[in-house]
């Protein structure tokens, strides 16, 4: 069943803000360890008798000021040690679902990083469980859909990246897909050649951090060594226009942050984004919040203030920024078509 586009021209631009809010759409790039408030930070420190280098929720968010991935990815780490016990990460994922509603995001795909906690010697037994306790509890009481995709970290080495894939196997139900994130600088897709090739052959979905901070070469390295399906973040495909056009062609969808790119300085004001003109390109671009918690909002904010930063985008975009977000998402067929369809009931 086909979905009719909505008349765009009878929608005033004042409706915009309410539209943006309330549409129907997909997170497809989230950190759950990124969503941790600085509050919840400390209300788990406490209960799981963990020390801070930070006095108080004030003096934490106060060190929020990051110049660059790497200074955001330390503070990172430490806000994840105060992650130990199963209940722990079930809270976590349920604070960012109840954000999640509240947004109007039907359908999120979270990326979780096991090697963060591993390291700390938390089992990947407890990661996984208390994640698809929450997605489960998530999909009962609020009815938004979910899945996990585990996430390796690019800093580390590929036998690590074997060693975690092994850990996940007796859980590989519970997760749909694999990523690569943390530092971008000196990492190459390339790098995880061999483990993404394991991975595909096991049959799981494949998507991977390029074109952040890291080159557009990342990006097509990420497509042609390591297959993948999405590309998180990918802005940087513009310096190389016969990227451009590969990922229009093909309906590469780039799962873009906003509020992240300004926070982490790939942009030095958000009127700078280049998120208009990716769309103006073809491409199939989403937008989503990456680590709402350190980078000033989660996904309706990014919507907002991106919109109120570039005159260019209006009702046709948001639409079809929502629409690609629900085409891209790795959901069953049959829930993208309900969700197209109350999108553009949105729109009507």
């Amino acid at each position: 069943m086909t979905t009719a586009t909505p008349d765009f021209s009878k929608i005033p631009r004042e409706r915009l803000p309410e539209l943006l809010r309330t549409m129907p759409k997909t997170e497809l790039h989230l950190h759950i360890e990124g969503s941790l408030e600085p509050e919840l930070i400390f209300q788990l420190a406490q209960r799981n008798g963990v020390k801070l280098a930070y006095p108080s929720v004030e003096a934490l968010r106060k060190a929020y000021a990051f110049t660059d991935l790497q200074s955001f990815l330390d503070i990172y780490y430490a806000g994840a040690s105060v992650l130990l016990k199963e209940e722990d990460f079930f809270d976590m994922a349920m604070a960012y679902f109840r954000r999640a509603k509240a947004d109007n995001v039907v359908h999120a795909e979270l990326f979780f990083d096991p090697q963060t906690h591993t390291e700390r010697g938390v089992s990947f037994e407890t990661v996984v469980k208390g994640l698809t306790r929450a997605c489960e509890t998530a999909k009962r009481e609020l009815g938004v859909s979910s899945l996990l995709i585990m996430c390796f970290l690019r800093h580390l080495s590929e036998e690590a990246a074997f060693a975690t894939l092994e850990d996940a196997l007796p859980w590989r139900s519970h997760f749909v897909g694999v990523g690569l994130d943390s530092g971008e600088r000196g990492n190459p897709p390339e790098k995880f050649a061999r483990v993404y090739a394991k991975c595909r052959e096991l049959g799981l979905r494949l998507v991977a951090h390029a074109g952040e901070e890291g080159p557009a070469e990342y990006i097509w390295n990420a497509l042609d060594v390591l297959k993948v399906e999405r590309i998180d973040h990918g802005v940087r495909c513009v310096e190389d226009p016969k990227l451009v056009q590969r990922l229009a062609a093909e309906q590469v969808p780039l799962t873009v942050c906003p509020l992240s790119n300004v926070k982490l300085c790939v942009f030095k004001t958000l009127d700078q984004h280049n998120l208009a003109s990716l769309l103006d390109a073809g491409l199939c671009v989403t937008v989503n919040s990456d680590d709402p918690a350190y980078f000033g909002g989660y996904i309706n904010q990014n919507f907002l203030e991106t919109f109120d930063s570039l005159p260019a985008l209006g009702a046709r975009e948001a639409y079809q920024l929502a629409l690609n977000s629900i085409d891209a998402s790795f959901a069953p067929a049959v829930d993208k078509q309900a969700w197209r369809q109350q999108l553009a009931g949105v729109f009507s």
